[in-house]
């Protein structure tokens, strides 16, 4: 089991919007990590206190194959000067990846948490 880091920010506290931010954030992280929903364990979302509208893990139930993975919605310290609008995930997937061979993802302004992730 390997863990999978990604993050992705939205422009308004929408639902619709942190919905679709959500499934794209996880279909990207299948995809970059050629898996699918039977291959994970678990996966936790936390939203900056900012986001109010609705729990990122109703987006992603949308998704086909979501209906039977465990999905946990969380809120995410509020410190100050961190990155605002923003939706985090870990992704606790079963892979034959080796730890450097996971792929982690970072869309819109969330890149800014990791400038060491490139693609």
């Amino acid at each position: 089991m390997r863990g999978i880091r990604g993050a992705i920010t939205v422009t308004r506290n929408e639902k619709e919007e942190i919905w679709q931010a959500a499934q794209k954030m996880m279909q990207e992280i299948l995809s970059r990590n050629s898996l699918r929903p039977e291959d994970i364990g678990a996966v936790i979302f936390s939203m900056t206190d900012d986001l109010t509208a609705c729990f990122p893990t109703a987006g992603v139930r949308r998704i086909p194959g979501f209906e039977l993975v465990p999905l946990f919605d969380a809120r995410q310290c509020a410190i100050e000067g961190s990155l605002p609008h923003c939706i985090r995930v870990l992704v606790l997937a079963d892979t034959d990846c080796r730890q450097a061979e996971i792929r982690h993802v970072y869309l819109g302004e969330a890149a800014r948490l990791r400038p060491d992730i490139t693609d």
